[in-house]
């Protein structure tokens, strides 16, 4: 962990996970058809929360071929040099 993120001899960093989704603009891809109107379900703190909250998205949007959600996970962009290391 860089100590640009965090103090020397800090915790080490929390593990976050965004889900969002959105219609995509072909079903080859993963470009949004309209990025204004992405679906930001939430910030999880732990992955099995945020893999049910993916979930029920995307059960809740089956019927919609092009209506995808991800889990992103935040920390590598938070810290960079975490995965460096």
């Amino acid at each position: 962990m860089s100590k640009s993120a965090v103090g020397a001899g800090a915790a080490p960093a929390q593990p976050l996970h965004l889900v969002f989704g959105g219609e995509l603009a072909d079903l080859q891809g993963v470009a949004f058809r309209d990025p204004a109107k992405l679906d930001i379900v939430g910030i999880f703190s732990d992955a099995d929360a945020a893999l049910a909250a993916w979930k029920a998205k995307a059960h809740a949007t089956v019927d919609n071929a092009h209506m995808r959600y991800f889990v992103v996970h935040l920390s590598g962009l938070l810290d960079p040099e975490a995965e460096r290391a």
